[in-house]
């Protein structure tokens, strides 16, 4: 990093890895509360995940499908507590876009028996994978 002064440290940890450890300017993604942007001195807090596109700012851009979580945003560390996270190169394309396509036709029929904010969730997570991909 160019700056020290405007980096802060990002970990991203699931239950079975670490998936990134390292230094960031910027890291953004999806709560239940919004699409939040975090930068160094950020207000300390505590958010859930919502699935969707987690982008990280350094010495280059990453992005990575980011579906379930806990955040901890401190001034000078953010720590991501992921269920799932993936990379693109860990995303099947035409399994994402079968999910997505599943998930539409689940919402769109509305049957008694679907679980419509399961169904929903799963259509986020597809289109998160999608979005990583483009």
């Amino acid at each position: 990093m160019a700056d020290d002064n405007k980096t802060f440290e990002l970990s991203i940890i699931t239950p079975d890895r670490t998936f990134y450890e390292g230094e960031a300017s910027m890291v953004e993604f999806n709560t239940t509360e919004g699409q939040i942007g975090v930068y160094k001195n950020h207000i300390p807090m505590t958010v859930i995940v919502k699935p969707g596109v987690l982008t990280i700012t350094g010495d280059e851009v990453l992005k990575a499908a980011l579906h379930s979580g806990f955040v901890q945003i401190l001034q000078d560390k953010v720590t991501i507590l992921a269920e799932i996270i993936e990379w693109p190169n860990e995303i099947d394309k035409a399994r994402a876009e079968a999910a997505k396509d599943r998930a539409e036709k689940l919402i769109a029929e509305h049957a008694s028996t679907t679980d419509i904010v399961r169904a929903e969730t799963a259509l986020q997570r597809a289109v998160a994978r999608i979005s990583v991909l483009k």
